[in-house]
């Protein structure tokens, strides 16, 4: 038992900064995730479709990278900010949407600091990226898995950010 711990743990400590750079290299940013500010977005690929902000829905995929009690905290703060922004959310699997939101998170750290990174992905009906929402939120440290130091605070923070910049970019 000792031995799958410990080649588990070694296994988790490299698949973790891995992950990081992962989603790095997918934000098209060169900086280390390290240096990647709190929240901010990338100009659209595509051209903004001329829906009406109040009448925009929207569905968000199930997150990427994430464990499930953790996408799950994270999906209950997003509705309840899209609420109070007046977002319309679309919560059955596979319904009709103006636009579809990719999630992919990741954390890192160690007993002093454990960090939150997300990409928020927007795509059409074709799947064409829209806008991308990057940020980090800080957490506690935490030994071992870096997902135990990720709290809710951290995870309110990074739905009030990502559902406020959505709505700007809807808005604008």
């Amino acid at each position: 038992m000792n031995a799958f711990h410990s080649t588990r743990k070694t296994v988790l400590r490299a698949a973790v900064p891995a992950l990081a750079l992962l989603l790095a290299a997918c934000a098209g940013n060169p900086a280390p995730p390290a240096y990647v500010s709190n929240s901010r977005s990338q100009p659209a690929a595509v051209p903004v479709p001329s829906v009406p902000a109040d009448q925009a829905t929207f569905a968000f995929e199930p997150f990427t990278g994430a464990p499930g009690n953790i996408a799950d905290a994270l999906s209950r703060q997003i509705g309840a900010e899209s609420r109070n922004q007046n977002l319309r959310l679309v919560r059955r699997v596979g319904a009709p949407a103006t636009y579809r939101i990719n999630g992919y998170l990741s954390a890192s750290g160690d007993q002093s600091q454990t960090t939150l990174f997300y990409v928020f992905d927007i795509v059409d009906a074709g799947g064409n990226r829209l806008h991308r929402i990057l940020g980090q939120e800080s957490a506690p440290g935490s030994s071992g898995d870096p997902w135990s130091g990720i709290d809710d605070d951290a995870l309110n923070r990074a739905a009030r950010r990502s559902v406020a910049e959505l709505a700007a970019w809807l808005r604008r």
